[in-house]
């Protein structure tokens, strides 16, 4: 019950706050970046984001059968990239930008036989692309610094900004204390408990990242679909309007999918267009420029993902017809049951014949004479000397 609370309070938490960051840019910046972004957008630029939508997509599903297969759960490919283009879809559509991901791997479980090791297979297969993204970053970042890390620098560094922070961590970590004091069973056995818990999930990761024939696979798909995240966002860069450079703009646009990954958001949009925003403006390209760069991006994932309509709409139909067939072969079976069994013919009691007696001989079968047309014949049994 506590679980579910906290799960929904989650939710909730992360929806609002997607909320309150693109009303905060509302407020500061304007509705314009929203709609000069809007108005750029044509049906060439649409049929680019199908296009790469399309390769991220099929690389995406790809390693998500890697991972499935390395956990022995088997997953072809085909109804792979279909989910996938499903879950991308509810991702876009619904709060959270997590809900499509959760369907995925309970279907997935379900049609394996496995929910629990189908959900694994599943985030496993999203942490795979995560820590790709995140390595990626770190590398760019590393090799050339974006002025917006500079500017984070010095804000952190800034006494009050650290007092605040350590303010923080220590009601963080006294919530922790609190949660482990309140559990039900002494420290030291939930000590156990995680810490076999951990080990099961490192032991599972292993096989399903590491292993030899998993591992060259996930990491160039991770490669592939990364790529093809930072080729959507220098296509939306250039139909924003941003003529920087491809160096210049690529720190600016891995700090951007690192933000994406931050479940505080409303169908994808909050931290994205926040951190453009400000990326942008402390590179000196312009918030409002970043802003506007990040609505393109947004609505081109959202076109990428629309196949996933389609997917909806096909599965929803096999279902229909799946339950009307079912329901008609259940008629059938009743009907079969109560009214087509043919009628047992009445069982005859049997007769012993005395010494002298006539025993009938039927001329003509019992169906004959049920109609009272035919008469049973008798001849007297003639005893032998």
């Amino acid at each position: 019950m506590i679980s579910t609370i906290s799960r929904a309070l989650r939710g909730r938490v992360g929806t609002l706050a997607g909320i309150a960051l693109i009303a905060v840019l509302m407020w500061r910046l304007g509705t314009g970046p929203f709609m000069d972004g809007l108005r750029r957008i044509d049906g060439l630029t649409l049929l680019a984001a199908l296009g790469i939508g399309l390769l991220t997509t099929v690389f995406s599903a790809w390693r998500w059968c890697l991972v499935a297969r390395a956990l022995n759960v088997r997953l072809p490919l085909g109804r792979a990239v279909a989910d996938y283009y499903r879950a991308l879809f509810l991702n876009a559509a619904l709060p959270g930008g997590v809900l499509g991901d959760v369907n995925r791997a309970v279907r997935h479980g379900k049609n394996a036989g496995d929910i629990a090791r189908g959900v694994r297979a599943v985030v496993l297969e999203r942490t795979a692309g995560q820590v790709v993204l995140i390595a990626a970053g770190v590398l760019v970042l590393v090799a050339d610094p974006s002025p917006a890390l500079t500017q984070t620098g010095h804000l952190v560094a800034a006494p009050d900004v650290l007092r605040t922070l350590a303010v923080l961590g220590g009601l963080a970590l006294a919530v922790a204390v609190t949660a482990v004091v309140l559990r039900k069973g002494p420290a030291v056995s939930l000590w156990h408990r995680v810490v076999r818990a951990l080990r099961g999930e490192l032991a599972e990761a292993r096989l399903g990242l590491l292993g030899r024939a998993s591992w060259p696979g996930v990491v160039l798909s991770s490669a592939a679909v990364l790529a093809g995240h930072l080729g959507m966002f220098l296509l939306a860069a250039r139909v924003a309007g941003s003529r920087a450079p491809v160096a210049e703009l690529l720190p600016l646009m891995m700090l951007a999918l690192i933000a994406m990954a931050l479940p505080l958001n409303i169908g994808g949009w909050g931290p994205r267009e926040g951190v453009t925003a400000w990326a942008f403006g402390a590179a000196g390209l312009g918030a409002s420029q970043g802003l506007s760069v990040a609505v393109v991006y947004g609505v081109l994932a959202f076109a990428a993902a629309l196949p996933g309509i389609g997917v909806l709409a096909v599965q929803w139909l096999a279902g229909r017809r799946s339950a009307a067939g079912l329901g008609q072969l259940e008629l059938e079976e009743r009907v079969l049951t109560e009214g087509g069994t043919p009628h047992r013919r009445p069982e005859r009691v049997p007769h012993h014949v005395g010494a002298g007696e006539a025993q009938p001989r039927h001329a003509v079968a019992d169906k004959d004479r049920g109609h009272g047309d035919v008469q049973t014949l008798q001849r007297p049994l003639v005893q032998e000397a």
